[in-house]
């Protein structure tokens, strides 16, 4: 068995130097160091049907230094899931095989990996469904020595400690080599088992050469309970070709096609070797809850209610229909609500602690495994989390966020607690909803549209207690909006979303009073917009907007108004954008509001600004009287 294993850590050695070469670009070096460990791990220890990737029992892996993805790769040729030709087509546009691994087009890859420190993370959320499910299965996350040098790491190591994760193991690949140098603590491997025991993890170092102590490592990585095992192995960056192994300068630097020949044959050609991979356990998830028919909160009009509140209430029902529903949270539960499902469904339910990064990453590990994954934090706390954000969405995961505690109306708390930049970062995730309900019947509606709702969603929930806008009954589709105030004599359109809609119609009221009628869009979905809906308006009230948002005026509500006029031969619409500006201090939700210039008194003033200063236009030839209100710019 010794000799097969050293056989196939060979051929994927070699394997990794072809694909590279004939890609002309890629990590070989950082693929040769893993090799034996991968050659041990998936021969004698990964169950894992190769016909059925998505099988619930299968072992799940992670290749969290995904630049060393030409290793995988090997190791799934060798397997049978992918052939020679296929492999050779790395990193070629169309190439199923990326220059780091993908799920949206390799299924047997779960996670998209490359942005470094993030693998154990989503490995957590992996082995606490395994935990939740009652399945046998275990997680591996081979790791970059490197990369523990991120914090996110570390969340991880302590998350998985405190849930006693047994059945996850992580391998770190000490070859001491980055990209630009030397590692932080190069070969010094009693380093990383302290801190790995600190964690109270079960660690181990070793030769990660040496086959046979590979084999004994991962048997008792297997045989540990109550606490998960990390192993620390030894290796050389470059290992087999000695032109280069444990060199600095190799990083990322395919081998020319001489160098190619001269380590295949250092390494005794190629070869043709298959294994068989071990099969899983053929057992189904346990432990379910039995669905229940929906049954959402309702709201009376005459009590105001927080959004967030309403969240949490939906959250709960949600869970009730859903037995696949999960929530994560960051130890705000008590403000973000989401602790009504702890209270009816503590199993699915996982506090996070202050550690955003591993929560969102841990979300993306349940999400692949198919959980139905919610999660909450204040909005202005995600910002930390965003670039797991990111690669959620780049490794097609379904994640439905909650950003609590939004905008400058947080009130007292001051600014690093208002998340004044959040609609900005998460209409750019690639595939977002980004919605912003106004009341709570609005936002449970909201939930059950976006339970289902592929991607990345993000719902914007209020600290404030918001009164009644909608019955029960209303239905929200996803990318619509509401328009809740109209007439044949608008003068201009007023969009808002969530706490500003309140002021709009309180400042709707004082306009029809100076005999100037708005109409009022409640644009609560951001993302998509409803683009046909302001069309109208821009044709029917002159193209005159008022956007009022309690955000940065880059990148929010305003930005998604002129995005809807974007790809239209109508031009822009004339936008004057209120929206926080200057940097907002503590001060009472209505004070602040004030101060920001985005309560009920400024949209009066510039809605009646807006009017006088295109009436003098509109009565004066030589200031550009007579034009149409189409050749007006945006503001």
């Amino acid at each position: 068995m010794a000799d097969a294993l050293a056989e196939l850590a060979a051929q994927l050695r070699v394997d990794s130097i072809r694909a590279t070469t004939a890609a002309g670009s890629g990590h070989p070096t950082s693929a040769m160091s893993a090799a034996d460990i991968m050659a041990v791990l998936f021969q004698k220890y990964l169950r894992f049907d190769f016909q059925h990737p998505r099988a619930p029992d299968n072992d799940r892996f992670i290749l969290s230094k995904g630049h060393a993805c030409p290793v995988l790769y090997a190791a799934l040729k060798a397997a049978g899931a992918i052939d020679d030709a296929e492999l050779l087509s790395l990193r070629k546009f169309g190439s199923r095989l990326e220059g780091h691994p993908n799920p949206r087009v390799l299924p047997f890859v779960d996670v998209a990996t490359g942005s470094l420190g993030q693998g154990l993370a989503v490995g957590v959320g992996m082995a606490l469904v395994a935990r939740l499910d009652g399945l046998p299965f275990r997680t591996y996350v081979l790791m970059g020595d490197s990369e523990t040098a991120e914090g996110s790491v570390w969340e991880a190591f302590d998350k998985a400690s405190h849930y006693q994760l047994d059945n996850l193991c992580a391998l770190i690949d000490m070859n001491r080599l980055g990209q630009s140098g030397p590692t932080e603590l190069g070969w010094y491997a009693e380093a990383y088992v302290a801190r790995a025991r600190a964690f109270g993890w079960h660690a181990l170092a070793l030769d990660g050469h040496d086959l046979g102590a590979i084999d004994r490592a991962l048997a008792e990585a297997q045989a540990t309970t109550g606490k998960p095992t990390c192993l620390i192995f030894k290796t050389e960056k470059g290992r087999g070709y000695s032109a280069v192994a444990n060199k600095e300068g190799w990083h990322g630097k395919p081998f020319s096609e001489e160098q190619a020949r001269e380590a295949i044959q250092e390494m005794g050609g190629e070869r043709d070797l298959h294994f068989q991979a071990r099969m899983p356990e053929a057992r189904k998830p346990t432990n379910q809850d039995t669905a229940a028919p929906l049954s959402l909160p309702t709201y009376a009009p005459d009590k105001p209610v927080a959004t967030r509140k309403a969240y949490g209430d939906a959250l709960a029902a949600l869970g009730d229909a859903y037995p696949d529903l999960v929530a994560l949270d960051a130890e705000v539960s008590n403000s973000t609500y989401s602790q009504e499902l702890r209270e009816k469904h503590p199993k699915r339910f996982f506090e996070m602690f202050i550690a955003e990064q591993n929560m969102v990453s841990s979300a993306v590990g349940m999400a692949v495994l198919g959980k139905r994954v919610f999660l909450s934090t204040f909005a202005a706390f995600l910002t930390r989390a965003y670039d797991q954000l990111r690669m959620a969405a780049v490794s097609n995961a379904t994640l439905h966020v909650c950003g609590s505690h939004a905008g400058c109306s947080i009130g007292e708390d001051g600014p690093s607690q208002m998340g004044l930049e959040d609609l900005a970062m998460m209409r750019a995730v690639n595939g977002s909803t980004v919605l912003y309900p106004c009341d709570a019947n609005q936002t449970a509606r909201l939930m059950a549209e976006l339970v289902d709702r592929p991607g990345i969603t993000y719902l914007r929930t209020t600290r404030e207690k918001t009164p009644l806008v909608y019955p029960p009954t209303e239905r929200f589709p996803l990318g619509g909006s509401k328009v809740v105030r109209r007439s044949d004599r608008d003068v201009a359109t007023v969009v808002a979303a969530g706490i500003t809609l309140r002021e709009a119609l309180k400042a709707h009221e004082r306009l029809l009073e100076k005999g100037l009628p708005v109409r009022v869009i409640d644009l609560y979905s951001v993302k998509p917009v409803d683009a046909r809906t302001l069309r109208q308006a821009a044709r029917e009230t002159r193209g005159r907007f008022i956007v009022v948002e309690d955000h940065w005026a880059e990148g929010g509500l305003a930005d998604a108004v002129l995005e809807a006029f974007s790809d239209e031969r109508q031009p822009l619409p004339r936008v004057v954008r209120l929206a926080v500006r200057d940097l907002p201090g503590s001060g009472t939700p209505e004070q602040l509001l004030a101060a920001a210039g985005i309560d009920a008194d400024h949209i009066v003033q510039a809605v009646t600004a807006m009017d006088a200063a295109l009436r003098s236009t509109d009565s004066n030839p030589e200031k550009g009287g007579g034009r149409a209100w189409e050749e007006h710019p945006s503001a």
